[in-house]
C-alpha cells in the first residue's frame, strides 16, 4: 500500500517540518512507509496549490493508497472543497488519516465518520437544490421573467443582415453585437428555418 503525506502552512515564516515529523512518527508506529511528502506554503483559501494539485494527480493515476494529513484544516480551503476532495479520495479508493482528529478511513470507525460526512454533504446539496427551486417558483409567481433576456427583433434582423448580406463570420457578428457566438449562430439558423 503506497502511503504519502500532505503538509501545508500558510506563510513563508512557518515550516512544514513539525507536521512532517509528527506524520513520520505515526507512520513508523503503524509500520507504514511514507513514499513522498507533498507540501504547500500557501494560504488555505487559495484555489491553486501546487503540492495538493500534484497529490491529486497521483491519486487520479492510482499511484496512492493512503494519505496522511496533520490536520483536516490543512487539506480543504472550505467545507465544500474538503467534501469534494474527500469524495474524490473515496472514488479512487484512497484511505485518509487525519492526525489531529485521529480519523483513519481504513478503520470501521473512520469509515463511519467518512460516511456521515458524505451524508451531510448530500443533505447540504439537497437543501441548496430546494432553495433554488423555491426561489425560481417564487420569482415566477411574482411575474418575473426567468432565463436570458429576449433579443429585440430589430437586433435579430441586424444580425441576420450582417450574416446573409455582408457575409460576416459568426465571431465578427458576435463581437459587434456584444453576444456570444452560440447565440449569433442560433439566430442565423432560426432565420434559415423560417425562410
Amino acid at each position: 500500500m503506497t502511503t504519502v503525506a500532505y503538509c501545508r502552512v500558510s506563510t513563508a515564516d512557518q515550516t512544514v517540518d513539525n507536521q512532517a515529523l509528527e506524520l513520520q512518527a505515526v507512520a513508523d508506529k503503524a509500520g507504514w512507509v511514507i513514499e513522498e511528502t507533498y507540501t504547500d506554503v500557501i494560504s488555505g483559501a487559495k484555489s491553486k496549490r501546487q503540492g495538493l494539485d500534484r497529490l491529486m494527480k497521483a491519486v487520479r493515476r492510482r499511484e496512492v493508497d493512503r494519505v496522511l494529513v496533520w490536520d483536516i484544516s490543512r487539506l480543504g480551503r472550505s467545507l465544500q472543497h474538503l467534501l469534494t476532495l474527500l469524495e474524490e479520495f473515496q472514488t479512487f479508493g484512497v484511505h485518509l488519516y487525519f492526525h489531529q482528529q485521529a480519523l483513519d478511513t481504513s478503520t470501521a470507525s473512520g469509515k463511519a465518520m467518512f460516511q456521515m460526512i458524505a451524508v451531510f454533504s448530500e443533505f447540504e446539496r439537497g437543501i441548496l437544490r430546494e432553495r433554488v427551486k423555491s426561489g425560481l417558483e417564487r420569482a415566477k409567481a411574482q411575474g418575473k421573467k426567468l432565463g436570458r433576456p429576449a433579443i429585440p427583433p430589430v437586433e435579430i434582423r441586424k444580425i441576420q443582415k450582417l450574416r446573409l448580406e455582408e457575409g460576416l463570420s459568426y465571431r465578427k457578428i458576435a463581437q459587434r453585437a456584444g453576444l456570444s457566438v452560440c447565440t449569433v449562430h442560433r439566430i442565423c439558423n432560426d432565420q434559415h428555418t423560417h425562410a
